[in-house]
């Protein structure tokens, strides 16, 4: 779902001055014998000089079969200029893996923010998670489905907010989009489909999708909203005004983007 030609430009957007951020590159948050050398690495953007800030884990999207942390440097350079810290990390892609492959790297990837935050100046009590697109699926069922954090000895409740941008809620079987990534079992579907639990109390959402978005991504957007706030759980929703699935982020990293103000306000008031 996002084009690796579209989102390398986010490689090439001018950074914030150097002074400002530091960039600890290619750490591996799993050293275990079956770990990947690639997959499983994460890149840290911190604001210079300062102390317990808020920590954004990063998931790229790319139909959960593309996609690097390496394209996404703007993006760690610009929340770290707003005084964020941001993680941006790797995950295994199909087809060398199928779900729940993905997420369970997401879920280590969080795992180690949690136990290096305080190390890197952030706090740990603060922690965010915010994806676009597949990585908006992944966030999103990461702070859905407490079984991932759950073998990490973690709990959803360690995440202070949940961003998610053109993400996807519905895992539909016998779509071609998905199979490759999820097979066909309409109960592996279903499973792995953030909709199927926002039926209780969730860390709060802030869920976006751009008015020009991929079909059914609007829709789905809507009924995550609808779902959560049925469930009295948090959650705002926003439709990005002259933005596609591709500039929605793209755009992001620049100070003055809408979605990227209400992105810090969100952050801001859940740490309230």
């Amino acid at each position: 779902m996002t084009s690796l030609l579209v989102l390398s430009s986010l490689a090439f957007a001018a950074p914030p001055a150097a002074e400002t951020v530091e960039r600890h590159s290619d750490i591996a948050y799993r050293t275990d014998a079956g770990a990947d050398k690639e997959r499983h690495t994460l890149d840290v953007y911190t604001p210079k000089g300062k102390k317990n800030f808020p920590v954004v884990l990063f998931v790229h999207g790319g139909s959960w079969k593309s996609g690097s942390k390496g394209m996404y440097a703007a993006l760690g350079q610009s929340l770290a200029a707003d005084g964020l810290g941001c993680v941006i990390c790797n995950y295994r892609l199909s087809p060398a893996v199928k779900h729940p492959g993905h997420i369970e790297d997401v879920a280590k990837a969080f795992a180690w923010t949690r136990a290096n935050a305080a190390k890197y100046g952030g706090d740990a009590d603060k922690l965010f998670v915010c994806g676009h697109s597949a990585g908006g699926h992944l966030v999103s069922l990461l702070a859905t489905d407490p079984q991932y954090l759950k073998a990490e000895k973690l709990h959803p409740s360690a995440i202070r907010g949940v961003a998610s941008f053109s993400g996807v809620y519905e895992i539909v079987p016998k779509v071609k989009v998905f199979d490759g990534a999820f097979g066909t079992d309409e109960t592996v579907c279903k499973k792995a489909s953030p909709l199927t639990h926002a039926n209780g109390k969730h860390p709060p959402f802030f869920i976006a999708y751009a008015d020009t978005d991929f079909t059914a991504l609007d829709k789905m957007a809507e009924d995550m909203h609808a779902a959560l706030k049925k469930a009295n759980s948090p959650s705002d929703l926003m439709k990005c005004k002259d933005r596609n699935h591709y500039t929605i982020i793209t755009k992001f990293v620049e100070p003055t983007d809408p979605l990227h103000k209400e992105f810090g306000a969100f952050v801001a008031k859940c740490c309230k």
